[in-house]
């Protein structure tokens, strides 16, 4: 059986991080796309000649019989919408992040898939990052010791960050750093240490008329004892290592972002014999200073989520992501803008 799968959204998340898997993976077979704007529709056109694009939801729901799998690529806001209407219609679902706006949502969501015996799934496709596949080896055979401290970041100086959606969404409607990258973070630290609740947090504006936050800052503790140290920051000149994990045995330090992203938006495609390698020179260290050795990274391997995926939905077995850990991490976002000690504009004075 091939995997009939139709794509809502083009822009990064469907044009870069779904559609370049499911056209080379061959259990699946991209049969639709659909995008409002025109220069999109006529770039999914050319890249995938046999493809139907469309140019609503509409359109893909009159037709829904004709496909096994929609993957939600749209602004956050429709996430939720979206994946109600497509299990109602029958069809399997992936969500990118974030899976929803609330965890009220989310939940509906997963006790809607599971009465109506619908596969529903959340694009964490992070889990699958080079440099965290080899942290959680090097955590899994003890080569820490006791973890007790855990930081994580995004970072990188993009200060005009152009015209789009992810600009001009509020909080309410799943904008923002914390909604975004936030999502990939948090979903790391809980399946690393387990669950957690937020013990500090700051969530903040840099920017005037900024929509949303764009410098977030979480402490984690988890029921582990480890203590996670999340930031994601679109404003920063200068950035901290991607991992710094303390032990008792040592620590690892890991500097720069895994390659996928930057290769796919290059024109790389996830068959390339050297996707997802890292060089020498971007591996990370583990050790005592002094003593510290570099640490080969695995290849990263988003492939793995949609060859997992289509195990689940040929085979029975277990999804990629559990739809209720994607529901968690929401939740975990809810409580931080909730209790944040900042959620301000450049000019206004942080309150505790």
């Amino acid at each position: 059986m091939t995997i009939r799968t139709a794509i809502i959204g083009f822009g990064t998340a469907g044009r870069v991080f779904h559609a370049p898997f499911i056209a080379a993976d061959p259990h699946y077979a991209l049969s639709a796309v659909v995008t409002r704007d025109e220069g999109r529709r006529a770039e999914a056109a050319a890249r995938y000649p046999s493809v139907r694009v469309l140019p609503d939801v509409d359109a893909l729901l009159t037709s829904a019989a004709e496909v096994d799998l929609v993957v939600i690529g749209s602004p956050s806001g429709t996430h939720a919408e979206l994946a109600d209407a497509f299990l109602d219609a029958g069809v399997g679902v992936v969500v990118d992040k974030p899976f929803s706006v609330t965890a009220a949502e989310g939940r509906a969501l997963v006790e809607k898939s599971e009465r109506l015996g619908r596969p529903l799934t959340a694009f964490h496709n992070r889990r699958w990052d080079g440099d965290f596949r080899t942290l959680r080896g090097l955590i899994e055979r003890g080569e820490l010791g006791e973890v007790w401290r855990f930081e994580s970041r995004f970072e990188w100086w993009k200060p005009d960050r152009g015209d789009s959606w992810k600009t001009t969404a509020t909080t309410a409607e799943g904008g923002g750093i914390l909604y975004d990258l936030g999502a990939h973070l948090l979903d790391q630290a809980l399946l690393l240490f387990g669950d957690a609740v937020p013990v500090y947090s700051e969530v903040a504006t840099r920017r005037p008329g900024a929509a949303a936050d764009e410098d977030s800052f979480v402490v984690l503790r988890h029921d582990s004892g480890v203590h996670s140290y999340l930031w994601m920051n679109g404003l920063a000149a200068q950035v901290g290592p991607r991992f710094h994990v303390l032990g008792s045995r040592g620590a690892y330090t890991k500097y720069g972002l895994d390659p996928q992203e930057a290769a796919l938006k290059a024109g790389a495609a996830p068959t390339d014999p050297s996707f997802g390698v890292e060089p020498e020179s971007a591996w990370g260290l583990l050790g005592i200073d002094g003593a510290a050795r570099p640490v080969p990274t695995l290849a990263g391997s988003y492939a793995q989520f949609y060859a997992r995926l289509a195990d689940a939905l040929l085979s029975g077995s277990p999804l990629p992501v559990d739809p209720r850990e994607a529901v968690r991490v929401i939740e975990l976002i809810e409580q931080i803008h909730q209790r944040s000690v900042v959620e301000c504009g450049p000019a206004a004075r942080p309150t505790a």
